[in-house]
């Protein structure tokens, strides 16, 4: 559950603000009514930020790889060319 917390109350509380992080997830930091920051903790830190598979290589490991596909282009005019 995400909480929302006045920057000053984080302040203050600082050590339930990272125990909130860890067990319940990322913590809201507001200043003045404005969402400006968020506390996560290191494990949903490293997850979100984890090292994922470039596309290229997403796309030479398709089941699709070996298909041959027709990319020519049609050269026939998109409509009617308009002349006053």
């Amino acid at each position: 559950m995400i909480s929302s917390w006045q920057l000053q109350e984080a302040k203050n509380k600082l050590s339930q603000l990272v125990d909130e992080a860890m067990k319940t997830g990322p913590q809201i930091i507001t200043r003045r009514g404005v969402e400006v920051a968020i506390v996560l903790s290191v494990e949903e830190y490293r997850h979100l930020t984890a090292s994922r598979e470039k596309l290229s290589d997403f796309f030479r490991q398709s089941p699709l790889v070996d298909l041959e596909l027709d990319l020519e282009r049609d050269k026939s005019p998109a409509r009617d060319v308009f002349t006053p």
